[in-house]
């Protein structure tokens, strides 16, 4: 019985195929609509936005207790992880503001409280959110550089950025 073996033509070709592929998906501009969310419920209590009449006077909420320091503006929780001893959740916080709308915190809450990473972003709605290991990213296009992605770093401690093509 003989067994059809692939012709290299046809596996470079494949291969060409793929990277063509891979590149397109790589150099795409479509940024995902990031999800919505007004509360999170957690083993350690509860994270939540309460709304003012005022929309940018919304406050972050642990636990039935503002957050300090205080988080105010156009709240939105739209990513959270669970971790084995904490969960950690993505703060949008819109102030108003025309030359930056949009900055991000990131919440570690835990069985003790909670802990706010320092404000970042580069004022854009526009974000992607992975995890590498133990460090929560956040790209953004860049303010400063339109061609180029800001990607925020976080660790659970710092924000670390970086700018790339």
């Amino acid at each position: 019985m003989r067994r059809h073996t692939p012709t290299r033509q046809f596996l470079l070709l494949l291969l060409t195929f793929g990277m063509t592929l891979s590149h397109a998906a790589g150099a795409s501009t479509d940024w995902p609509s990031a999800p919505s969310r007004l509360a999170l419920d957690t083993p350690y209590g509860t994270l939540q936005v309460t709304n003012n009449e005022y929309i940018y006077e919304s406050r972050l909420r642990f636990n039935d207790a503002d957050v300090t320091p205080e988080v105010q503006g156009l709240l939105n929780i739209p990513y959270a992880f669970s971790l084995p001893s904490s969960q950690i959740a993505l703060v949008s916080i819109h102030t108003g503001d025309e030359n930056c709308p949009v900055s991000y915190r990131w919440i570690v809450l835990q069985k003790d409280g909670y802990t706010l990473s320092p404000v970042f972003g580069s004022c854009s709605e526009q974000i992607k959110v992975t995890v590498k290991g133990n460090t929560f990213l956040v790209q953004t296009p860049s303010k400063q550089k339109p061609d180029k992605i800001d990607v925020y770093a976080y660790d659970g401690k710092n924000i670390r950025k970086r700018t790339k093509p």
